[in-house]
């Protein structure tokens, strides 16, 4: 149900340039780590793992898990994220099982949608690293760039342009072995190390965004605002 109406809908908002999806492994586990530039860029990422040939299951805020959009995220597979609550973590249980089992798993690190101006990435939550660091899946990284144009989150507008332009990288997988390594010592999932391994699986989808957007990214990175009046939820997250 969800690919039948993932690939009309997708087909006529986008016009995608795909490279190097072959990055993307045939089979085993599989975090794919993104950049979140539009509530609508789920669609376009779903579409790079279908015509990878896998199936994508992204870890969504449980806020979108409602009405109709509710049933067919979760006949699809997909995973709610909890924030703040006791159920926090048996997302994070959920996501690890499906590592396990040899699916892709989808994160945004942000959270939601960038909140930067200039639609750098903003400061990531630790969902990603930590389960980077406790699965032996492969991390890819992903940079995307455009859906923005169709949805723009900062001022709330939807612009129905079809076929708009928007550009997909898929990196070369993130070496952990080092991190993995510390944790299978018996070192605890420190904040430090947290950090650590959110800052390497970030820096590799902002260098890469930047090569997408032929400019160098940023130093500086956009702290992560509180929820504030009016805001959107998010369409993706990330624990």
């Amino acid at each position: 149900m969800c690919l039948a109406v993932v690939w009309p809908v997708t087909g006529l908002l986008y016009d995608l340039h795909l490279r190097h999806a072959e990055r993307i492994p045939a089979s085993g586990g599989v975090l794919l780590v993104a950049n979140h530039v539009s509530v609508l860029d789920p669609l376009a990422c779903a579409m790079l793992v279908y015509d990878a040939g896998r199936v994508p299951r992204f870890l969504a805020k449980a806020a979108v898990f409602q009405g109709l959009a509710g049933t067919i995220l979760r006949a699809a597979g997909q995973i709610p994220v909890h924030r703040g609550t006791s159920a926090a973590q048996s997302s994070m249980g959920a996501a690890e099982d499906a590592l396990a089992a040899g699916e892709v798993v989808i994160i945004y690190p942000e959270g939601s949608v960038t909140r930067d101006p200039a639609w750098w990435p903003m400061e990531p939550r630790s969902g990603a690293a930590r389960l980077a660091l406790t699965t032996d899946a492969v991390v890819v990284p992903l940079a995307q760039w455009g859906p923005q144009r169709v949805h723009d989150y900062h001022e709330k507008k939807l612009h129905l342009r079809l076929r708009t332009r928007a550009d997909y990288l898929v990196g070369e997988p993130v070496e952990l072995d080092d991190l993995r390594a510390r944790v299978r010592a018996g070192a605890p999932i420190s904040a430090d190390l947290l950090r650590e391994t959110t800052d390497r699986l970030m820096g590799q989808v902002r260098t890469q965004l930047g090569e997408v957007r032929g400019q160098t990214p940023p130093l500086a990175v956009h702290p992560r605002p509180g929820r504030t009046a009016g805001d959107l939820p998010g369409a993706a997250g990330a624990a």
